[in-house]
């Protein structure tokens, strides 16, 4: 009899201590940063100010600015200071493969967050708004979508603006000829060089590259937009609550706190390396965000 009470109550001992146990351990993507002592960027080459290369060829940005910040509540989360920061080089057609796959911890860039997108990763706080626009040679005198038919127009392989392109040109019937670029430094190559009438992509990249450019003079932006503002955000893997609360308060205090210092740093003044001014102005729906820090992929929840 004391035997068979016995191992009921020896195996709900057992049951508490592995589920304490369970608890205590970090799991997921922290579990694997604990073990290696090493945490992988997804940092971009060529979309700046968000993620780039600077003189020294070194990757710097706004992105990677809120990413080390993360980095840092991480490694006071696991009281493991000695954590070392490796970035990893990843394009519009890499990054979720290598998030998915665990080559990449935090992808920290001009990622949109969309429902499609969160059916195979997650977002922490949106960090950015913007919207899709093509940017053409001044000389074409190209202003609204329907004024690209029957021309060749690039876009980045594997973004949302190449999805955007292609249904507008199905839907209004266009004929474009879609010429997918392996980065944005190249779609906008591709219009310098004649190989492309137009580059679509997001407004504050092709806002970067123009001002980056040899002549920025020659370059105009279509007036009409192929979407609403959209968010950016820094991509997590999915399934990975704990992970995820460590990068959403972080990225929400620094957001309440020096948001709009972060902007201006990065979107306001000049920078590196060739002290180029964005000079994209803070719209009421951008401090909107930054002041209620969201992951919500709904472009309509923005709205100022």
């Amino acid at each position: 009899m004391r035997k068979a009470l016995l191992l009921p109550i020896l195996g709900l001992f057992i049951g508490l201590t592995t589920q304490t146990h369970t608890a205590d351990a970090p799991g997921g993507t922290l579990q694997k940063i604990k073990e290696t002592k090493l945490i992988t960027l997804g940092v971009r080459d060529s979309s700046a100010p968000f993620s780039y290369l600077d003189a020294q060829q070194k990757h710097t940005g706004y992105a990677i600015e809120v990413c080390l910040r993360i980095v840092a509540a991480v490694k006071k989360e696991l009281n493991l200071p000695d954590i070392k920061v490796e970035m990893t080089s990843v394009t519009s057609a890499t990054r979720i493969p290598l998030m998915a796959n665990g080559t990449i911890d935090l992808e920290c860039g001009s990622t949109t967050n969309n429902a499609e997108r969160q059916k195979q990763v997650t977002f922490t706080n949106t960090h950015f708004l913007t919207a899709s626009v093509f940017v053409a040679k001044k000389s074409a005198n190209l202003k609204r979508i329907d004024d690209l038919k029957g021309k060749t127009v690039v876009s980045t392989a594997g973004s949302t603006n190449i999805v955007q392109l292609e249904k507008a040109n199905a839907e209004r019937k266009l004929g474009i000829t879609v010429i997918p670029a392996k980065d944005h430094a190249e779609g906008l190559l591709m219009v310098e060089t004649g190989r492309a009438a137009a580059f679509v992509m997001d407004d504050v990249i092709i806002a970067g590259l123009v001002a980056g450019a040899k002549d920025p003079g020659m370059f105009a932006l279509g007036s009409e937009p192929f979407s609403r503002p959209e968010p950016y955000g820094i991509m997590l893997r999915k399934d990975d609550p704990a992970f995820k609360a460590i990068a959403d308060r972080v990225t929400a205090e620094v957001f309440k706190k020096d948001g709009e210092a972060l902007y201006k740093k990065w979107f306001l003044s000049p920078i590196p390396p060739k002290n180029i001014n964005m000079n994209l102005a803070l719209t009421p729906a951008m401090k909107k965000a930054l002041a209620n820090p969201s992951s919500n992929p709904d472009p309509a929840s923005y709205a100022d």
